[in-house]
């Protein structure tokens, strides 16, 4: 019953959006009111797409092997919370996740679209309306995840053990949260193409949903990597895998975007360039989508890949990336865009911030996409890895970072003139490169990496405290700090980042060894005694355990306990790594395959500093929300007609 519900309001839903499509076109005809009927079915959508998602959660917590979905993805033993979570698992359920996220995008706009012109307002919905179609066309004709199993199976399948883990309760949502939100600024784009306009109050209207898109994606991405570091077994927090690619390339063009907007909004400038930069975002979330679900790519994303079901998610991506380029192409020149701008200026400053974020990003799609073409024309097979994009996207990355240690100051600064501008940066230069010289102090083994990691650092960081301090003590200033909070936190945790980073991509220990029971090994000054090993039961699987002891400088401080777990219905392996975390370093420890009785082969990590990339991370994320939610920048503006 509750899949007939389901497929019933997906259906519903359908109708729903087709109607608010055909408004204007059809019912503006015979009817003058055909507005409302725009603006409540864009509010409805979401409703009829939540229900139905709730009947596809509840299919799975009471087991109803009926459905093929539910079958190839769960099982009567999985834990309820998994159950849930196994409902985007797969390819069905994750398209069902990224309509309700869509439904749920339109459902804000429509209500926070209120203070705009009535038929801009009308127009960006549709727009909006056009995009929930095209994604539930997907959906009800080649993966409806309520399609019935001809045959009922006692039990199902099970979930993959690599998805049997809190990370996929909180990452696919968050990601899909950022993804999908790009469509909200896609449409405004294309609205203002057709328009032929693009105001400065539209720029401040739009730069919101950006901020909340880009801050959905960095909590997206952060947490992917989290979860590959501690779930994978192999320590590390990025693999420049296909997937995560497709993740990082919006990332970097919605970060061009909001500076561009910035700019659009104060100086009525950029408004073009914004403008491709929306199209560009959003079409990269799709290419991320087809990537995903193609199976074109060798990833370990490949839980939800169909091939047959990919092409028609890169039919859509053509005709939507391809329509709004063709748009852009014809009114773009209608603008009336100011290009006009001093060379020492922020304006300049954020346009070679853009030009190199866009540039980072297609060198990553270079790299990504690249052995797919020359698979497609028969050509030689190739595998393009972590040695092309340190050599290629790293440099670029340099320059950006730096710019954004200057750029906040320039932007806030009081200072006038290119004279007093130089003069700032030249001593602020001196004292930071003094300053980071230091730090050769502090490592046993050094090298220009660190250097120039430890440089960046400081150059962001004591650029933007001393704006800091001297906006709030000096001139009194305290409504500054709350109006920029958000900038700082962002540009501090871009800081943050890039020291984690640093320092445990080049101070991280490696060491694999077989070790005995009561045996000890050490690394750094760290001491692991290997104590025992047990066999468990788990709800669905059974483990081996190992438990070591850890010293340090023979003064105990934690248990590890390493797991080896083999999945009851999929007879699939999994490591479960045992990880003392802490701010200065983590411990990390893996147990590999029995050599012998009482003898085992494991893996041992020291990462130093490595939780601050997930703290820089989760900082950017909050300043970020902490960018919209200032009263500057509300959603709701006086006027926008």
């Amino acid at each position: 019953m509750t899949a007939y519900i389901g497929s019933f309001l997906i259906l519903l839903a359908f109708l729903n959006v087709l109607l608010l499509i055909c408004s204007k076109p059809i019912l503006s005809k015979v009817l003058p009111d055909y507005g409302s009927v725009i603006l409540s079915s864009s509010k409805l959508q979401f409703p009829l797409t939540f229900f139905a998602f709730i009947c596809l959660i509840f299919s799975f917590l009471t087991d109803d092997f009926s459905l093929k979905y539910v079958s190839s993805n769960s099982n009567s033993l999985l834990p309820y919370y998994y159950k849930i979570s196994a409902t985007w698992a797969g390819h069905e359920g994750s398209m069902l996740l990224w309509c309700l996220v869509l439904s749920f995008w339109t459902f804000l706009a429509s209500i926070y679209s209120k203070d705009l012109d009535f038929d801009f307002r009308l127009k960006f919905l549709t727009i909006m309306g056009l995009l929930n179609l095209g994604f539930l066309a997907f959906l009800i004709f080649t993966s409806n995840p309520f399609e019935k199993n001809l045959s009922i199976p006692i039990d199902g399948k099970d979930l993959n053990p690599l998805l049997q883990d809190f990370g996929l309760i909180i990452h696919p949502p968050m990601l899909y949260m950022g993804y999908v939100g790009l469509s909200v600024v896609f449409s405004f784009a294309i609205t203002c193409l057709l328009k032929q306009d693009f105001k400065p109050e539209w720029a401040k209207w739009i730069r919101p949903w950006a901020l909340m898109s880009w801050s959905f994606l960095t909590l997206g991405i952060a947490l992917g990597s989290w979860w590959a570091y501690y779930e994978l077994g192999w320590g590390g927090w990025w693999f420049w895998d296909p997937v995560e690619n497709a993740s990082f390339m919006p990332w970097l063009i919605t970060t061009a975007l909001i500076h561009s907007l910035i700019t659009c909004e104060q100086k009525s400038m950029f408004k073009n360039w914004t403008i491709l930069l929306s199209i560009i975002a959003f079409s990269l979330s799709l290419l991320g989508t087809f990537l995903v679900r193609s199976g074109i790519l060798t990833s370990v994303h490949s839980f939800a890949n169909d091939p047959a079901r990919g092409a028609f998610i890169l039919l859509f991506l053509a005709i939507i990336t391809g329509a709004a380029l063709i748009l852009y192409l014809r009114n773009s020149s209608k603008m009336n865009d100011k290009t006009s701008f001093d060379f020492f200026s922020k304006e300049s400053f954020f346009l070679i911030n853009n030009i190199l974020l866009v540039t980072a990003t297609f060198t990553i799609l270079l790299g990504t996409m690249y052995p797919l073409v020359l698979d497609i024309f028969g050509l030689e097979k190739i595998s393009v890895g972590v040695p092309y994009y340190n050599s290629v996207f790293l440099p670029l990355m340099i320059p950006l970072v730096f710019l954004a240690g200057y750029i906040p100051f320039l932007f806030l600064s009081n200072r006038k003139g290119a004279k007093n501008q130089v003069k700032y940066f030249i001593t602020s230069l001196i004292i930071i490169t003094i300053v980071s010289s230091f730090s050769i102090l502090l490592f046993d083994e050094y090298n220009p990496s660190i250097f120039i990691g430890l440089f960046l650092f400081a150059w962001i960081t004591l650029n933007l405290l001393y704006d800091l301090i001297n906006k709030v003590l000096v001139i009194g200033g305290i409504k500054f700090f709350f109006n920029n909070i958000g900038m700082f936190l962002a540009h501090i945790g871009l800081a943050v980042f890039i020291l984690g980073a640093t320092i445990v991509e080049n101070n991280n220990i490696e060491k694999e060894v077989i070790v005995s029971l009561n045996e000890e090994l050490k690394i750094k000054n760290y001491t692991f005694r290997f104590i025992d090993i047990v066999e468990s039961e788990g709800p669905n699987y059974s483990s081996v355990i190992a438990h070591f002891k850890v010293y340090s400088n023979n003064k105990y401080i934690t248990d590890l306990y390493p797991e080896k777990r083999l999945y009851n219905s999929s007879e699939m392996p999994m490591t479960e790594a045992g990880i003392d975390p802490g701010l200065s370093r983590d411990l990390y420890i893996t147990l590999g395959s029995m050599i012998d009785i009482d003898k085992w082969s494991i893996r041992i990590y020291h990462k130093p500093l490595i939780r601050l990339i997930w703290i820089g991370a989760l900082m950017m994320a909050l300043g970020g929300i902490f960018s919209v939610l200032n009263k500057r920048r509300k959603l709701k503006v006086v006027s926008l007609s």
